[in-house]
């Protein structure tokens, strides 16, 4: 048995919204889809009350950046949307699916963002990041213990502790992006549209956030990250 097949996942990438966690980790996704890992993505809510956009729309939209970056599953947990809370009838939908799949490696969304939602995901997921190695928590289901959990960025710029080359998948996961016509395209031909910070040049700031990020390691693109605890490597 490989190490990797004491892993359903290697991945699995927690979003409090469908283009979450495209926005923060969207390279580094497809760089490790690429390497032959296993990807899986859970989004905390369908974004119903986003300004732009309906439930379906957003989902065909999630559906097409799922398949542009090639994830082994994506699932929606179907919380409600502003109404996130770090409490068990919630968090515990995310040690189960923590259980369900294995990851060698949990992400979520970085603990400082301008968006509640953001926050609160970061907070459940590092709840049930732990609840789910406890065997006698919800004993019904095995226990299992990821290796790290580690932050990514969404709205806002942090200093990071790693950073991932995503130059050759950069592209990649602009077009995993931009599969997301309702909530970054001008008006156009959407009807019941407005004006929001994601549709005056968001994702020019992501690419130029990108660009940021890898030019202290001479990057073109890079991503951003904050592990929880010590972040263990095998040598330097």
């Amino acid at each position: 048995m490989s190490a990797q097949d004491k892993f359903d996942l290697d991945l699995l990438v927690f979003a409090a919204h469908p283009d979450d966690a495209e926005i923060g980790m969207g390279g580094t996704m497809a760089k490790a889809v690429r390497a032959g890992q296993r990807v899986g993505l859970i989004d905390l809510t369908f974004a119903e009350m986003s300004s732009n956009g309906d439930v379906e729309t957003r989902q065909r939209e999630a559906q097409a950046a799922t398949g542009i970056l090639g994830l082994t599953v994506r699932e929606n947990l179907g919380l409600p949307d502003r109404g996130l809370a770090a409490v068990p009838d919630q968090s515990d939908k995310l040690v189960s699916a923590i259980r369900r799949y294995r990851p060698r490696v949990v992400f979520a969304p970085y603990f400082v963002d301008r968006h509640p939602d953001h926050v609160q995901c970061s907070r459940m997921a590092e709840e049930a990041f732990f609840n789910a190695k406890l065997r006698k928590y919800k004993p019904d289901e095995p226990a299992w213990t990821a290796e790290q959990l580690v932050f990514y960025f969404i709205n806002d710029v942090h200093p990071p502790q790693i950073v991932v080359d995503v130059t050759d998948v950069h592209e990649r996961k602009m077009d995993a992006l931009r599969a997301y016509r309702s909530q970054f395209e001008p008006a156009g031909d959407l009807t019941d549209w407005v004006q929001t910070p994601l549709t005056q040049g968001y994702l020019d700031n992501v690419a130029a956030r990108d660009r940021l990020f890898g030019a202290p390691r001479k990057f073109a693109f890079a991503e951003g990250f904050v592990p929880k605890g010590a972040f263990a490597v095998e040598r330097f």
